[in-house]
């Protein structure tokens, strides 16, 4: 992969980054005050939600962290190896771990009969394209087990 494609990549992966980490800084705690004002029956429920938020938050940040990682394998010609299967590993269980704190969360609101169907399509969304990333992670980490597999293998035989 050419040198400026990998530096795109890491770029792109600062952007979002950064704009998920100022969305949870500056915008999450407005609108949960701005939710509590408007509905204050449900004000008891700012600090749980976004706390719950915010720990989404760090698998999210933990798989960015494992995708520069492998940008950093490809930039270094290792991209087939088993550090960038551990990394795939790792993206995948982040992933899950936010499957199961939205889907915790979401039962949590159904169970007090407060799940805003506006909140629930966020979380179905989220839940939905973090599975989506755990599926694909998944893919990934197999056939590069095998590539590597191929490699070592045709490596011995020559």
């Amino acid at each position: 992969m050419k040198q400026y494609k990998v530096t795109f990549l890491k770029i792109t992966i600062f952007i979002i980054g950064l704009t998920i980490l100022s969305l949870c800084i500056f915008l999450l705690p407005n609108l949960a005050k701005e939710a509590a004002a408007m509905d204050p029956e449900y004000a008891y429920l700012k600090m749980p939600v976004l706390m719950g938020i915010y720990l989404s938050a760090i698998p999210f940040f933990l798989a960015l962290y494992q995708a520069l990682k492998i940008l950093n394998y490809i930039k270094g010609k290792a991209a087939f190896t088993n550090l960038s299967v551990t990394s795939l590993g790792y993206i995948k269980n982040c992933a899950i771990a936010i499957i199961v704190l939205y889907l915790i969360g979401m039962i949590l609101l159904t169970a007090l009969n407060t799940l805003h169907p506006g909140i629930a399509l966020v979380g179905i969304v989220i839940t939905f394209a973090s599975l989506v990333i755990a599926v694909f992670s998944a893919i990934l980490q197999e056939l590069l087990r095998s590539a590597i597999e191929l490699k070592s293998e045709n490596d011995l035989t020559v």
